[in-house]
């Protein structure tokens, strides 16, 4: 008798699911697209800070949480034995993580007490396929997901981005993992060189949709996005502008995206007199709409895993401007025919770029159908369907069918 192995349940583990970073929205695309096809999904959120999830999910996915740190999320333990477990909780929670290294970039989130409860979660799995996504959750994983789990670290990041302590940490630790997935075919042999004997498997981020409006070329707008942190570089693209505006005063600047640096962009802007000019949109839930109003997207990233702002934009016919910086631009632009690559942290550089495409409507227009073209190799049906070869895989090599022991031996 035959029949199709049934599917492992797949377990994604996330930092913290209801935020609105670049790799909650690519895992909640994964997440949606294998559901669809059948599979077993659910979210793992390693802290909630939120009520809700920020991007579209499946309702057939499963969210579940293991530390939720919303006010009054914690009900205080009654009794003797309870009341010890709150000290200890509490003094948990100031003291530092003992496996995750200081270097990580999402080291403050950690303390003992989140870091008990995950090796805590992690421990108990006994099944199916766990992917973690962050360099932290990953050594937790592979140190503590012991119990028979199919275990894919998942690298959002171009290596030598990551501090020396990370770095370190990833050369012992990740030989441990059935998978690590990377984003580019650099990153591919930069860590197939790094950990010979390990699988490395190069999936890139898929868009949400390549069923897009086009952009209009004849537009006045450029549009960047991202959170409002150092590694964007929007402290580079806005003097950049600046020196712009002279020659072409009825284009706008749209930056969409929250952060911390809020009020030194907002600063910025009027240290160059851009009022008018540059605008800080904020956070949308309607990117594609804003993202179609313009004629070009500007990347001023300092360092990249892959941007897939970027590529959603490119699916909107979008032509870019951006810098070459490790990684991701240049694994997917090809200079002069899709978009323009310029020298990393160079806004001279990115200024005679942008103006280049503000000055000429039909390079904008070629471009942006080359665009759109290069875009559809990031595509859900182009890349889902290897995220579940690789699940099916992995899990038949941990689990072989009875024939395939016999055929064996």
């Amino acid at each position: 008798m035959t029949g199709r192995r049934p599917l492992p349940r797949v377990r994604y583990l996330l930092l913290h699911a209801y935020g609105r970073g670049g790799t909650i929205r690519t895992v909640m695309n994964q997440a949606n697209s294998l559901v669809a096809a059948g599979w077993e999904v659910e979210i793992v959120s390693a802290l909630r800070r939120r009520d809700d999830i920020q991007f579209p999910l499946d309702p057939r996915v499963k969210v579940s949480t293991v530390v939720d740190m919303r006010e009054g999320a914690h009900i205080p333990a009654s009794g003797l034995m309870g009341r010890w477990r709150d000290r200890r909780r509490g003094r948990h929670l100031e003291e530092p993580p003992r496996y995750i290294p200081a270097g990580e970039f999402g080291y403050r989130y950690f303390n003992r007490y989140v870091e008990n409860r995950l090796i805590a979660y992690m421990s108990a799995l006994t099944d199916g396929v766990l992917v973690t996504t962050r360099p932290a959750l990953n050594f937790l994983a592979a140190e503590h997901a012991t119990g028979g789990v199919v275990r894919v670290a998942q690298e959002h990041m171009n290596h030598g981005t990551h501090k020396r302590d990370v770095q370190k940490r990833i050369r012992e630790i990740y030989p441990r993992f059935d998978a690590v997935a990377v984003l580019t075919e650099r990153d591919r042999d930069e860590y197939e060189e790094l950990l010979p004997g390990t699988r490395v498997v190069r999936i890139p981020n898929a868009v949400h949709s390549l069923d897009q409006v086009p952009a209009d070329p004849r537009s006045r707008i450029a549009v960047a996005a991202g959170r409002l942190f150092p590694q964007k570089g929007f402290d580079m693209l806005i003097p950049a502008w600046a020196k712009l505006v002279e020659s072409f005063p009825d284009w706008q600047l749209r930056i969409y995206g929250s952060g911390e640096k809020k009020a030194e962009l907002r600063a910025l802007i009027e240290e160059h007199h851009l009022y008018n000019h540059v605008f800080l949109m904020g956070h949308t839930d309607r990117l594609d709409d804003e993202l179609a109003k313009a004629s070009f997207y500007v990347l001023s990233s300092r360092f990249e895993g892959l941007p897939m702002v970027m590529i959603e934009a490119m699916s909107h016919a979008l032509p870019v401007v951006s810098f070459d910086c490790p990684t991701g631009p240049s694994d997917v632009l090809t200079h002069g025919v899709d978009g323009l690559l310029v020298p990393p942290e160079d806004p001279d550089a990115l200024a005679d770029a942008m103006g280049r495409m503000m000055a000429d409507e039909k390079l904008r227009e070629e471009m942006g159908v080359a665009a759109v073209l290069t875009a559809a190799s990031y595509g859900p049906d182009a890349v889902h369907p290897r995220w579940e070869a690789l699940f099916t895989e992995l899990h038949g090599q941990r689990h072989p069918t009875g024939a395939a022991k016999g055929q064996g031996a």
